[in-house]
């Protein structure tokens, strides 16, 4: 005889009282002060431990990006600039991986690490604007938004960005408060570790400077020492990058200039068409997520099936918020609304080759900006909602990361660029050196989308070497390729492949010529089969 067990009264009891306990917890220490910070870092820690693992099955079938490759490579020497960027990208990568292997799962692991730093600087910006209540809203939406998660797989200075800007704004707003000498040190001192990422945070330096000038209380701001020390000291601060850069003959800004100049204006409207796009549908879904958590606020269920309307015009209402500071939301309104139109329209004018990827710095203010519109108010409800719909997504997104990555495998089976063994490459040449020369490989050669990989994936870690392209990284050189030998790495059906045998014949007539075709299995499924043309040049004797 069967017998079914039925939960007691009592049991029922307590686990609602659990569930009800827990929920009471959150919302306290979400919207009280003292334990706000340590309840943010834990939920950054979490959301980059979760993403790490749902990244390492995502691209479980891929080698990491040539970005990620790049700045591995930077990082093994610590230069005051690399070619095409400022040096701090390298610098951080260079620590990290003193500290974790050259391994695929340590660069997703830095990627989250640094959105997940940029979670909780971001939470200190919105602290300046908010109350603590919609500052934990900011921050799950944060948490929600794309760039922070499925697009921040990628670790270059784009993505440090997310790190560096915020920490601008967030000494803007507080120089903006305090109006000290002090905090104009603060401010110069964050600019100068913006600049040092990308150059590209110029946009977000000139947004705050106009903010600055359009702000109501701009003479007050103005007539305090803050921002003419900070100018003072992010001038002092890059004066040893800026000697780089002379030296360097300004060699980004050359890199900058050809790569992303065009003429072609129909193209120039497609681009910026694209990025505006492409970033508001970014955007789109944690705006979505979080108007769903306030909209699942009791009584929604009966608001529904009386006064549907009521489930969102009860988020609004008239009258003086104490939760917003108004003076600095005017600041954040400012300067989001600048560097969302400024770039875009300066791409316009100026014929600009406009990447989306450009956008990756520029909206974290977004959720703030529509958080701090004081007509809006945000209920205790709320926040646990958001918080179950950001878990629920990582948690399903995890369990179902190997069955994604292996549909978009069978979807793009001959998509050399994302699953073409280039891991596989790098240690069969280094194989093949050791072999021939009983050395170690020391530099390599090519185009960065060929080299890059084999910088990061051969146990030798060998110095990239560009010959073709002005804005070398620096880390090697022509002397050295003469000196200790090189492989040389190309594509074949690239259309650059006859200057760089012009190179090659130049600089090492007697190179050995070879083929080689690599292919990856991942889970008994096998990627696309690549054909490279291999260039082996020996060490001066």
């Amino acid at each position: 005889m069967s017998t079914t067990s039925i939960p007691s009264a009592r049991a029922r009891a307590k686990t609602r009282v659990s569930y009800n306990r827990f929920r009471a917890w959150l919302v306290a220490c979400a919207t009280r002060p003292e334990p706000g910070p340590w309840l943010v870092i834990q939920l950054a820690i979490l959301h980059a431990v979760l993403w790490t693992f749902i990244l390492i099955n995502l691209k479980a079938a891929q080698d990491v990006h040539m970005d990620v490759a790049e700045a591995y490579g930077w990082g093994q020497k610590f230069l005051l600039g690399y070619g095409k960027h400022p040096p701090l990208s390298g610098w951080i990568a260079g620590v990290w991986f003193k500290l974790f292997p050259a391994a695929d799962w340590a660069t997703y692991a830095l990627a989250m690490a640094t959105v997940g730093v940029g979670m909780v600087i971001c939470w200190f910006v919105a602290r300046r604007v908010v109350d603590s209540r919609r500052a934990f809203l900011v921050v799950v939406m944060i948490a929600l938004y794309p760039i922070f998660n499925f697009k921040g797989f990628k670790y270059n200075p784009d993505l440090l960005q997310l790190v560096t800007l915020p920490l601008l704004v967030l000494a803007y707003l507080n120089a903006f408060e305090k109006r000290s000498w002090r905090s104009g040190i603060w401010l110069g001192l964050a600019g100068a570790l913006a600049l040092m990422t990308k150059y590209w945070v110029l946009t977000m330096i000139g947004a705050i400077g106009l903010a600055a000038l359009i702000h109501p209380d701009r003479l007050n701001f103005l007539r305090s020492p803050a921002p003419w020390v900070a100018i003072a000291t992010m001038v002092v601060a890059m004066i040893p990058h800026i000697v780089w850069l002379a030296d360097a003959h300004f060699v980004p800004l050359t890199y900058a200039g050809d790569t992303y100049s065009i003429e072609d204006s129909r193209l120039v409207h497609q681009l910026v068409f694209g990025y505006a796009l492409h970033n508001l549908a970014l955007l789109a879904l944690p705006v979505a997520l979080a108007a769903l958590a306030m909209a699942l606020v009791p009584p929604w269920f009966g608001l529904l099936l009386r006064a549907p309307s009521r489930i969102v015009t009860r988020a609004w209402a008239r009258g003086a918020n104490s939760g917003v500071n108004l003076p600095q939301a005017l600041n954040v309104w400012i300067i989001q609304i600048i560097v969302a139109f400024g770039p875009p329209l300066g791409a316009l004018v100026f014929s600009i080759y406009m990447k989306t990827d450009w956008g990756i710095s520029l909206f974290f203010l977004v959720p703030l900006a529509l958080v701090a519109i004081p007509v809006l108010r945000v209920q205790s409800a709320t926040l646990f909602n958001i918080v179950v719909i950001w878990l629920v997504l990582s948690v399903a997104t995890l369990a179902a990361s190997p069955w994604i990555a292996a549909r978009e495998m069978a979807a793009n089976a001959g998509n050399t660029a994302t699953y073409g063994a280039r891991s596989e490459l790098a240690r069969e040449l280094t194989q093949a050196w050791h072999t021939r020369f009983a050395s170690r490989w020391a530099i390599v050669a090519g185009t960065m989308e060929s080299i890059q990989p084999m910088v990061f994936y051969s146990p030798d870690h060998p110095a990239a070497f560009t010959p073709n392209e002005p804005w070398s990284s620096g880390l090697t050189s022509l002397d050295d390729v003469r000196k200790y030998g090189f492989i040389g790495v190309f594509d074949p059906t690239d259309g650059r492949l006859p200057e760089f045998e012009k190179w090659v014949s130049e600089t090492a007539p007697n190179a050995e010529r070879v083929v080689m075709t690599t292919r990856r299995f991942t889970h008994g499924k096998a990627g696309p089969s690549m054909t490279w043309n291999i260039y082996i040049a020996p060490p001066q004797k």
